[in-house]
């Protein structure tokens, strides 16, 4: 058997976590809201048309805030279209995903579900076919207590308290040529800057996200943090960034390798924040907001041939990836990458919640199933709370196509405010088990409370309405402490819990 070790301290802290790490996302995209969260008529749908079932996955998730309505449909959105009596309120022709909005659910709605599933929104205004003026007037509607026109029609709309909205995005991946309202980055720069301005100047309390470049191979990317930043970094609070992954060549190895990129593009991003901050001379640190991420390209395919036949349609059944073992190990890897960089990336957003690309899938008036990368992302938000705390891993290593020397073993730790500890660890390797050893003495003495074992013996193995347990945790045996000394054996392709208490 392979072995790995680590050493972990409470004084090894990278930063204290911010619960919005564990976010989610959804946009007004195939069948995300539409037979996703909201379905009247659904045997489990309560009083306002929301999937009850749907509900108990996103609070047993325990999802901290939703970013919402997008994503690409922000940018050609208009706002006032989504409030007042639903019957009055237009379908619009959706040019970012080609199909029909009726606008059924709009901001009333999706705040009345927010408070249902124990989240908050992050709400997103457009920043393409729109500007400042649109964004500080909804921010006027959601959080002005009464007495001017956009809040006192919110109150006429049937709302007497503010919403009160925190965290908004400023635009959706602005220098994407696919977006409607594409901009240069200092036409963007100069946009985010003077809606940032206005809306804090509606309400100083909330916080906004800059749009980072809409990917780490665009040819705009460095240069566009850079830019844009140089015109609005006074006035935000975060910039977003975006990272799918995908593995249509059935390359495990270099696939659950990807993590790797993912830290290479923190660190740059981070970077780029930091000197742009320094050469402005400026007291405060921009910090990231990782709103969209996962795993994406298996239904890439089925969206064109979905397209063909039914454009303009209503909640088309678009990007809904099902997601297989591998993928799942994949999302693990990504949360301890998080995990390790917390004391920069402040929020995350798993892109998305509910049957686009997501990890709780459904059927037009059927079942409920939790996907494979549901659970390691119910274990990180669950259990990795408190301050993320640094392991100094030693581990075998491998090579693949795009990188060398890939820890076979990986893993996070977080220290909780009770004082217990939680290991996140991943086990890489196709063939062997790893016994991880680790050195945990500074701690005093801990026990073991419970070992959560993600394992299938198929990579592509995947879960189904029919069989929604087949890719599922156990609990393991076997994890001890003895003399300040863990010693757990992480199966070959695992994702792996442990938690330990005073």
């Amino acid at each position: 058997m392979k072995k790995a070790t680590l050493i972990l301290d409470k004084d090894y802290a990278i930063g204290r976590i911010d619960p919005r790490l564990y976010g989610s996302f959804i946009e007004h995209l195939g069948r995300a809201v539409y037979g996703g969260i909201y379905e009247p008529g659904h045997p489990l749908a309560d009083e306002l048309g929301f999937r009850k079932d749907v509900l108990e996955k996103v609070r047993q998730i325990g999802v901290p805030v939703v970013r919402y309505p997008g994503g690409n449909f922000v940018s050609g959105f208009n706002w006032e279209d989504s409030v007042g009596p639903v019957s009055s309120r237009p379908k619009r022709l959706d040019l970012a995903w080609g199909t029909t909005e009726t606008n059924e659910v709009g901001l009333h709605e999706f705040a009345a579900w927010a408070e249902k599933a124990q989240t908050q929104v992050m709400y997103a205004v457009n920043l393409g076919t729109r500007g400042a003026d649109a964004a500080r007037n909804v921010v006027e509607y959601a959080n002005h207590k009464s007495g001017s026109y956009f809040s006192d029609l919110r109150i006429q709309n049937g709302r007497k308290d503010p919403f009160g909205i925190k965290l908004w995005c400023l635009g959706n991946e602005m220098d994407g040529p696919w977006q409607m309202g594409h901009k240069t980055a200092y036409e963007y720069g100069r946009a985010a800057n003077e809606a940032a301005k206005m809306m804090k100047w509606v309400d100083p309390s909330i916080e906004v996200v800059a749009c980072g470049s809409a990917a780490h191979d665009m040819p705009t990317y460095g240069a566009w943090e850079y830019e844009m930043l140089n015109e609005c970094y006074e006035n935000v609070d975060y910039v977003s960034l975006h990272r799918y992954y995908g593995n249509p060549t059935g390359d495990t190895p270099g696939f659950l390798a990807r993590s790797m990129d993912l830290d290479d593009f923190i660190k740059e991003v981070v970077a780029i924040c930091d000197a742009v901050g320094g050469r402005k001379h400026a007291r405060k640190k921009l910090n990231l907001s990782f709103d969209e991420w996962n795993v994406w390209y298996h239904s890439n395919a089925q969206d064109k041939e979905v397209l063909k036949a039914d454009k303009w349609g209503r909640a088309l059944p678009l990007l809904e990836d099902v997601y297989n073992f591998e993928d799942a190990l994949l999302a693990g890897a990504i949360l301890i990458t998080f995990l390790r960089n917390a004391d920069r990336v402040k929020v995350a957003c798993l892109a998305q919640l509910v049957n686009v690309i997501a990890p709780i899938m459904t059927r037009n008036g059927g079942g409920c199933w939790a996907q494979t990368i549901f659970y390691p992302y119910m274990h990180a938000s669950r259990y990795g709370r408190g301050m993320a705390l640094r392991p100094i891993l030693r581990s075998p290593v491998y090579d693949c196509k795009d990188y060398e020397n890939v820890p076979l073993a990986d893993a996070a730790a977080t220290l909780a405010d009770d004082g217990s500890v939680t290991l996140f660890a991943l086990n890489r390797d196709m063939k062997d088990d790893i016994l991880l050893e680790g050195d945990l003495r500074a701690f005093g003495p801990l026990k073991v409370k419970e070992h959560i074992l993600l394992h299938h013996d198929d990579v592509k193995a995947v879960n189904t309405e029919a069989d929604p347990k087949n890719v599922s945790p156990v609990q393991a045996n076997g994890a001890e402490i003895k003399d300040g000394t863990l010693s757990v054996r992480l199966p070959a392709l695992s994702w792996n819990v442990i938690r330990l208490v005073p």
